[in-house]
């Protein structure tokens, strides 16, 4: 893991660090192109984050069943795949999500 990874994840909160400690050396075995989408358009993931705080707003962690439900269908992920690409997302480019 690189010196900008672990920042990263200093900057996170403890959960949402061991949680990308562990998810994305698997996400990075398998070159997914789930992750893929985000890191080549910065964009998508600023969307996503934007998304995601909407539910903070209401009060709905990311992680509920509600907000991968949603997450899921508007990208044809399975709702293992939406948490994975929404911890990347919030370790990466939103960590004050929650």
């Amino acid at each position: 893991m690189g010196h900008d990874a672990v920042t990263q994840l200093r900057r996170c909160g403890p959960g949402l660090a061991l949680a990308l400690a562990l998810l994305t050396p698997l996400a990075a075995e398998a070159n997914s192109p789930l992750l893929d989408s985000v890191k080549k358009n910065p964009q998508q993931a600023k969307a996503l984050c934007a998304q995601l705080k909407a539910f903070n707003a209401q009060g709905i962690s990311y992680t509920s069943p509600q907000a991968l439900a949603q997450i899921a269908a508007q990208r044809g992920l399975n709702t293992t795949d939406a948490e994975i690409l929404a911890t990347y997302v919030v370790g990466l480019y939103c960590p004050d999500v929650r």
